[in-house]
């Protein structure tokens, strides 16, 4: 009889939260229990789990006793703070956050590029950022097919990227904006940061803290998360990486241009198409007869990583641009959490 498994989803009341429990009830995954885990003020919250109702727990080290899994989306420090404890009491965890994901024994994975790195992992697997995630789908088959030099991406993300409290104040400054109101900004580019500026009617040029180095603090994490998921060195010069991250007055799904380099010089945007068409979770959506292309308003609520405005660079021999967007809650969060975790039950290494 196949083995059913306990199913912790830690912070279980967020955006991604919410995601999780959907995607985890659709999944292939055999449910014996499902324990919703968020902070003091959510607990006792009920949210439904397929046709059960169920009540939110506060997180404590014992919430994960008989825990065979952990999903996890409730921001670093409660990562870091639980996750341990997870794994202490035998269970595996597979993180959202960005925690774990450059500690040199956690794999980064994102199944359709580099599952065979689960088997490395030490009770802890990280999910990359939700930018990340979209690119390397995309870039992956081209990689492999024809090798890739060089990416320099833009980006035009989500409000909601920043959570379900970004989302509300965007919504509102949209909502103020347009009855000739004051736009109160309290949260967007970072919480964290010293000064804070309205999304809506607006772009910013800041995504994360901005570092000494001029990189916003997303940027590295772009620039370092795609090298060590695509080549396992975070660092390696293998492969070139420019990032610019802009949060875009849109609620949900990121775009990015991408520029990238291939080795083989004889590549051509036909072949790099077909390729596409064929890859795993990518829908190729590039007709510009019909003005076909991917739009983060028809991504919403899908799983796949849309791909269109291929075009060779005409400047740069072996160069090409495209287009990519994808739900950055499904693909880009909840969707790839739990399809690292079917991948982990399939083969074997919870």
């Amino acid at each position: 009889m196949a083995k059913e498994y306990v199913v912790a989803i830690l912070g279980a009341t967020g955006a991604v939260g919410h995601r999780m429990i959907e995607q985890l009830a659709a999944s292939s995954i055999p449910v014996k229990e499902v324990k919703l885990l968020a902070s003091a003020r959510s607990a006792g919250t009920q949210l439904k789990f397929r046709d059960q109702t169920l009540t939110v727990e506060e997180t404590t080290p014992d919430s994960f006793e008989g825990v065979d899994l952990v999903l996890s989306s409730a921001g670093g420090s409660t990562s870091k703070k639980f996750l341990p404890e997870a794994v202490k009491r035998g269970a595996v965890c597979v993180d959202n956050t960005s925690a774990y994901r450059m500690e040199p024994d956690v794999p980064l994975v994102v199944p359709e590029v580099n599952p065979d790195t689960l088997a490395q992992h030490h009770g802890i697997v990280a999910n990359p950022n939700c930018s990340t995630i979209q690119m390397v789908v995309a870039l992956e088959p081209i990689r492999r097919a024809f090798g890739l030099k060089q990416i320099i991406v833009s980006t035009y993300q989500a409000a909601s990227g920043a959570g379900q409290s970004a989302l509300n104040e965007f919504y509102q400054q949209a909502r103020d904006y347009l009855d000739g109101k004051e736009m109160q900004a309290n949260i967007l580019p970072t919480k964290g940061d010293k000064k804070h500026y309205p999304l809506a009617f607006n772009l910013l040029p800041q995504i994360d803290v901005l570092e000494d180095s001029g990189y916003s603090h997303e940027e590295w994490k772009m620039i370092h998360e795609t090298k060590k998921i695509m080549v396992g060195d975070m660092n390696s010069p293998e492969i070139k990486v420019t990032a610019t991250c802009v949060r875009v007055p849109v609620p949900i799904s990121h775009g990015e241009s991408v520029y990238f380099e291939v080795e083989d010089k004889s590549a051509t945007v036909e072949q790099i198409r077909e390729l596409l068409a064929q890859a795993p979770g990518v829908v190729v959506q590039d007709d510009i007869q019909h003005q076909i292309y991917p739009q983060p308003i028809n991504a919403v609520g899908k799983g796949d990583t849309f791909v269109g405005r291929l075009r060779p660079d005409y400047e740069n021999k072996g160069a090409f641009n495209m287009w990519i967007v994808a739900d950055n809650l499904l693909k880009g969060a909840a969707l790839n959490t739990v399809q690292n975790a079917e991948e982990l039950v399939k083969r074997g290494l919870i």
